[in-house]
């Protein structure tokens, strides 16, 4: 039960096409996705409800496996609150599902790992279908190239060459656990998962990709600009419309579902 008595904690997973939103957190005109969740589960509640995150998304970007904590006075079957919730929402934002959990749950600081997905159109010609939900290469990539750059990153580093100059964090090393590239049909998928992010961290990492993927840049420079700790010998930051935020992931005890591995994007 949340701080206070009353009404429990609701975990609840969301999906989202980033495109119509300015990012997650919430702006003064009410035009980010924490404000049309917060919205619709006053709507639903019929009292103001207040969202927390596990990660906050960017302008543009989306997301299959987001996950938020919010503390309800109501009660409701756990089905009542990803129909009904979802009544109230526009048709770019769903709840996939609801659970309630202890008051020590927290969605972002009882998070081990987040994943997320970028998916790279590699074509000559745009695609009017994979516009704002890809990021598009003209040239097609060497996947097999990009995957060796990328086991470069493995592991507990200072990733200060991959962070946004604004970005706040206290401290610029994470871990990162996994960097894989694949090729699906028309698309290369790029996946991370990590303990945490630095802002911008996924996108600067796939603009570098990109660079060793069409032949800019050998393999071996990835290892180069991690080691410089300079943003500056970075490639640019690449766009916001291929990024997915697919999962993040909790202990066990606190018995929340995974991301579904059948679900793919774009």
């Amino acid at each position: 039960m949340p701080p206070g008595g009353g009404g429990a904690r609701l975990a609840l997973g969301l999906e989202y096409d980033g495109r119509p939103f300015s990012g997650w957190q919430t702006q003064p005109d009410r035009s980010a996705v924490q404000d049309g969740v917060e919205h619709a589960l006053a709507a639903f509640s019929g009292q103001r409800v207040a969202t927390i995150c596990a990660g906050r998304t960017d302008a543009g970007v989306h997301a299959t496996g987001q996950v938020v904590h919010a503390d309800v006075a109501v009660e409701r079957p756990l089905q009542g609150w990803v129909r009904g919730v979802n009544r109230f929402l526009p048709a770019t934002i769903a709840v996939r599902w609801a659970r309630v959990v202890p008051d020590t749950f927290h969605a972002r600081y009882s998070a081990i790992a987040r994943r997320y997905d970028y998916w790279l159109y590699d074509d000559p010609v745009r695609s009017p279908l994979a516009t704002g939900r890809s990021g598009w290469v003209t040239r097609r990539l060497d996947v097999d190239a990009m995957q060796l750059a990328g086991r470069l990153l493995l592991g507990r580093h200072d990733f200060s060459a991959f962070r946004a100059a604004e970005c706040q964090a206290a401290s610029p090393v994470r871990d990162l656990f996994e960097l894989g590239v694949v090729r699906r049909g028309a698309y290369v998928v790029v996946h991370l998962l990590a303990n945490a992010y630095l802002q911008h961290m996924v996108r600067n990492i796939v603009g570098c990709l990109v660079y060793v993927g069409i032949g800019r840049r050998a393999p071996g420079w990835l290892a180069e600009v991690l080691a410089a700790r300079d943003r500056r010998l970075a490639a640019p930051t690449f766009a916001a419309a291929g990024l997915y935020l697919s999962d993040v992931r909790y202990p066990a005890a606190f018995g929340l579902p995974g991301a579904d591995p059948l679900r793919v994007a774009p």
